[in-house]
């Protein structure tokens, strides 16, 4: 079907929008998307390509998720000229049109959304102008709000997934124990249980790190996980970035020991890549939540510290008076993209509901 980007005030006022509609073509029946996840394809001439406009679109749609070292690029920018999009890439998952047609009339440029195009699951948006500058002038003004509708897309498309994924007597126990229900990957194993915390580890995914400078490639393991626990819910002021780290720090130094004796997971306070926290919401919008993101590594015995990244969720259950926090983690090595396992723990928070 086809339908158009739910703009903000500010941009909405800067095009013509008019409504579009058609059926879901049978092409998409069992065709699954292509390209890889963190990556949009950008189908426009060589000319807009190499043009100002590619400026507009590293800033806009090449930001980064925060506070990560090494770098975590939401998305990878990938070009193609119309010509060759036409010989077999039509299924990219996500994917954006730049034209320029002298028979556009409209004042304003035009941003489209399109969605279950060429595949289930894909997301195609159009920006059209009647000529350059209004087209420069387009993706200027609405860059931002298209990479909201492609970073949408790329959790919404992992949920989806996940949510085929029974493990159902792993999310009866977090249920039970939590008041909680998410989507998670298949095959993940429950490896912790206490009282008030769980561990759950996800399939170790394998992907290749090139040796810069030999031309030779090895297979480096990316370990993610889950973690929930929850302690006595007393009042909002819990929700302070200090004091969520605080019981952090103490929940996993008593949950999560390092195969090492001695050590324990702990958090990174580096100034580079302190936590940062903000509000969000679940996917559905039934729950307020404070995000938060950052560093972990491993204490005890500086001298064999490792660690990773960790994505989180803090919220009150209003039912069990706790309050409860989803922790994902990637422990991957600096030379392979964290962005694919990031993405993964982001679907998996953005899944969580309440449950009675």
């Amino acid at each position: 079907m086809i339908t158009r980007v739910s703009f903000t005030l500010v941009v909405s006022a800067l095009f013509f929008l008019q409504c579009e509609s058609s059926h879901r073509s049978n092409v998409t029946r069992g065709l699954s998307v292509t390209g890889k996840v963190g990556e949009i394809l950008v189908v426009c001439d060589n000319a807009i390509w190499d043009s100002e406009i590619k400026k507009y679109l590293d800033t806009g749609l090449t930001q980064w998720i925060m506070p990560y070292f090494p770098d975590v690029a939401t998305f990878q920018l990938i070009h193609k000229t119309p010509n060759h999009f036409t010989q077999g890439v039509r299924r990219y998952r996500n994917t954006l049109f730049l034209n320029i047609d002298p028979s556009y009339k409209k004042e304003k440029g035009s941003i489209v959304k399109r969605t279950d195009v060429w595949a289930k699951g894909q997301l195609v948006i159009d920006i059209m102008g009647k000529d350059y500058n209004q087209l420069l002038e387009t993706c200027k003004a609405g860059a931002l709000e298209v990479h909201e509708e492609f970073d949408t897309m790329e959790w919404l498309r992992i949920k989806t997934m996940f949510s085929r994924n029974k493990n159902n007597k792993i999310r009866a126990k977090i249920k039970k124990k939590f008041g909680v229900d998410l989507v998670l990957p298949s095959s993940c194993v429950q490896v912790s249980s206490r009282k008030n915390f769980v561990r759950i580890n996800f399939p170790a995914a394998s992907r290749p790190i090139e040796f810069v400078g030999t031309g030779v490639q090895d297979i480096g393991s990316v370990l993610s996980g889950l973690m929930i626990y929850q302690y006595d819910y007393i009042d909002s002021s819990q929700f302070d970035l200090k004091k969520l780290l605080a019981a952090r720090d103490t929940m996993l130094k008593y949950n999560v020991p390092h195969e090492i004796e001695g050590m324990y997971m702990g958090t990174q306070y580096n100034e580079l890549v302190y936590p940062e926290g903000n509000k969000e919401t679940n996917a559905s919008g039934s729950l307020s939540v404070y995000e938060m993101r950052g560093m972990f590594m491993f204490k005890g015995l500086p001298k064999h510290s490792t660690g990773g990244a960790f994505w989180s969720y803090h919220f009150k259950n209003q039912y069990t008076k706790k309050m409860v926090c989803l922790s994902g983690y990637v422990d991957a090595p600096p030379t392979t993209s964290w962005t694919h396992p990031l993405r993964e723990i982001q679907a998996i928070l953005k899944s969580v509901e309440i449950v009675i």
